[in-house]
């Protein structure tokens, strides 16, 4: 057989099947050995050529067996599985490293470690925002300034509560604040939960909702709101920049530069929840008998606030103008 740079899954799945051995050379002629081995019994490994001072891989998971062997005269690096039921996938790596040594041209011990790294990255990655938290945050960082603008920076970080996942967005000294934030021309907002919108005893909730839209080069980016927040705090509130970074955190924000950019499409909607608001409460489940009440943990509804007017006499830091970190 031929050399060739990968061994396809569906000719190793064939060998599988029928119980043959086959060897596949993956280097070219004059080139350390790297063979891609399929077993009479139903397994496959990878076997790397090793110069007498190279070093014999080491691997960091269980899964994954390196061994030394002598391979039809020679000096080899053998890698398997000990898990089968991976077999498919393991394939994939192998053909990774294998990738690394003849095209890469790395020694075993460096591709085989770069591969794992670079897996492992991948998997232990966290997951970015998705597009509606990405948005979602640009309206509680407009609404952070406004906070900061009329209480400081140290207690406006500290009343945002949005990244920890508590019922409101911002709890402050006296009341609480829930934002919502869309890229719609109406003011649809998905709420979840019956808490979200319902004001907790003693203390006003108000609902801000907020309009954005691609703002071209005009516009600000999620990253540059987050760089210009930390500046802020930096500068003014020091001592509350600890906090603030761990907020963000928690969210998962996109590496590195993004480049959707955003601005303010109108005047944001802000509303006392108390106030005629269109929300549900699980007294909604009162007409069901109580057993089936209480298997009904929680609900997600949408509500359309388009056409509303404001809420008289919002507190001070909800007047507005609103406007993404600068």
């Amino acid at each position: 057989m031929t050399a060739d740079s990968r061994a396809s899954w569906s000719e190793v799945e064939e060998y599988l099947e029928s119980g043959l051995s086959v060897s596949f050379p993956l280097a070219s002629s004059g080139s350390p050995r790297v063979d891609y081995v399929v077993s009479d019994d139903r397994d496959i490994a990878l076997h790397l050529q090793l110069s007498p001072r190279q070093r014999l891989p080491r691997s960091p998971h269980p899964l994954i067996r390196v061994e030394e062997i002598a391979y039809q005269g020679l000096r080899m690096a053998r890698l398997r599985t000990t898990q089968r039921t991976l077999m498919r996938d393991f394939h994939d790596l192998l053909c990774s490293v294998a990738d690394r040594v003849t095209v890469g041209h790395r020694t075993p011990e460096q591709a085989f470690a770069e591969t794992v790294r670079a897996w492992r990255a991948l998997l232990e990655r966290p997951r970015g925002l998705s597009a509606e938290k990405r948005i979602g945050l640009m309206g509680e960082l407009a609404v952070l300034e406004n906070l900061a603008e009329t209480h400081g920076w140290s207690s406006a970080v500290d009343s945002w509560k949005g990244p920890l996942d508590e019922e409101h967005d911002f709890s402050t000294e006296v009341y609480d604040v829930e934002v919502k934030t869309t890229s719609t021309e109406e003011r649809e907002h998905s709420v979840h939960g019956f808490g979200q919108l319902t004001p907790s005893p003693g203390r006003p909730l108000w609902f801000v909702s907020v309009q954005v839209t691609r703002g071209g080069a005009g516009g600000r980016t999620l990253t540059q709101c987050v760089e210009s927040v930390q500046s802020k705090v930096a500068e003014e509130a020091p001592a509350a920049l600890d906090r603030l970074d761990l907020l963000l955190d928690r969210l998962g924000l996109p590496c590195g530069q993004d480049d959707e950019r955003w601005r303010i499409r109108a005047a944001p909607l802000v509303l006392e929840a108390a106030d005629h608001f269109p929300s549900l409460s699980r007294s909604v489940l009162s007409s069901l008998p109580k057993e089936t009440a209480e298997r009904i943990k929680d609900i997600d509804y949408r509500i359309d606030l388009t056409g509303l007017d404001p809420s008289p006499e919002p507190p001070e830091a909800l007047r507005g103008p609103f406007r993404l970190p600068q």
